[in-house]
């Protein structure tokens, strides 16, 4: 009988640093999709200069948008208390990590860049995350919940500023709106609360000031 290999629990340290891998995998734009991209199959579309640029600024945003999800997520799981919410938070970074890989593969067909902000947007958002965790699972789990509708919202906004010829960008947004709203809906039947007064303004805020610098910068 093949002895039994013993199965290491990682502690917090492990956990942060493990994160900290993954924050220069992000930020070095290293991440793989798990998943084709939604528009791999559709044509490119006609764009004026000034389109090109507009779009280039939305899917920029987005980009910023999912440094700051993988952020998020990475600060929530290291200091998660209970294991099957860290598999929770993990899984749903994976599909994060697609929409992160689709939107820098956009911005490449379309001769943009990444956010120089990315850094500072990582940083401040991983901050968030650790400081949810330590409020406990079923607040952290809330704060993917009101996350997730205020992207959700974000982006059937970004879906009607696209020029309406451009439909590869529209299909890496739909398709990471359906996942949003899955996450969300995950992170509830697993417990999540609402957040209280001003917490879900104040999110909305700093999302606002994020769109607005990430879509210039």
């Amino acid at each position: 009988m093949t002895p039994s290999v013993p199965v290491r629990t990682l502690s917090p340290l492990d956990r942060l640093l493990s994160g900290l891998e993954h924050a220069l995998e992000t930020l070095a734009g290293a991440p793989v999709a798990s998943r084709p991209s939604p528009a791999a199959d559709l044509p490119e579309a006609e764009l004026t200069a000034a389109e090109r640029r507009h779009v280039i600024g939305l899917m920029r945003v987005n980009h910023a948008g999912e440094v700051c999800a993988q952020a998020l997520y990475d600060g929530q799981a290291t200091l998660a208390r209970d294991e099957a919410t860290q598999a929770h938070l993990a899984a749903a970074a994976r599909e994060e990590t697609d929409h992160l890989a689709w939107c820098a593969e956009r911005l490449r067909e379309l001769g943009g860049r990444p956010s120089l902000l990315d850094p500072f947007w990582y940083a401040g958002s991983f901050a968030i995350g650790a400081a949810a965790a330590l409020a406990g699972d079923a607040v952290s789990l809330g704060f993917v919940v009101e996350t997730e509708r205020q992207v959700e919202a974000h982006l059937a906004e970004h879906l009607e500023r696209l020029p309406a010829q451009d439909a590869r960008s529209r299909a890496i947004l739909t398709q990471m709106q359906r996942d949003e709203a899955r996450h969300a809906d995950a992170a509830r039947a697993r417990g999540g609360v609402e957040l209280p007064f001003p917490i879900p303004p104040l999110m909305r805020l700093a999302s606002q000031v994020m769109k607005t610098l990430a879509y210039r910068l």
